[in-house]
């Protein structure tokens, strides 16, 4: 087929004259395989399967068996992965996806409150793990002692 013939899509690949929309992206079910979208995001098949499973993702099944995903399957992705990030469970991914964008579809729209309740139990985890931290390396210096008291073999690779 002719290069002329041919259109160049948001990812880069080529499909063939009249499988895009007016603004350039393709049409319903005539976007990216399961492994293009899963390298686009930076994530593997089976998550996307899973969050597939969960209802957080929907594909187009086309005429073949295979997964097509489209431009907004790819937006709503990086959606699901920027609520991950920010700590929120999937049901509540789910919940705020639900929620019309009157915003940028760019950000998951998440409420002040909702905000503010998030960043109160990422600062309680991070002080658990501080904790925690604290507790190991005592832990550890503890053995590292009771090892230099009881026999003079260093572990290996502590000078």
């Amino acid at each position: 087929m002719a290069n002329e013939d041919r259109t160049r899509t948001y990812d880069g690949t080529d499909l063939p004259a009249g499988n895009t929309n007016s603004a350039g992206e393709p049409n319903a079910c005539e976007g990216l395989t399961i492994g293009e979208l899963a390298r686009e995001a930076g994530v593997t098949p089976r998550a996307l399967r899973f969050y597939q499973s969960k209802g957080l993702l929907g594909h187009c099944g086309g005429r073949s068996a295979a997964r097509v995903y489209s431009q907004a399957d790819l937006d709503r992705l990086a959606l699901i992965l920027q609520g991950k990030r920010l700590g929120f469970t999937l049901n509540e991914i789910r919940e705020l996806l639900a929620v019309p964008a009157s915003r940028s579809a760019k950000v998951l729209p998440i409420g002040r409150r909702k905000c503010v309740d998030q960043i109160n139990m990422l600062e309680r985890q991070r002080r658990d793990i501080d904790r925690a931290i604290a507790e190991l390396r005592e832990i550890y210096t503890r053995m590292l002692t009771d090892s230099d008291t009881s026999s003079p073999a260093r572990m290996p690779g502590m000078r």
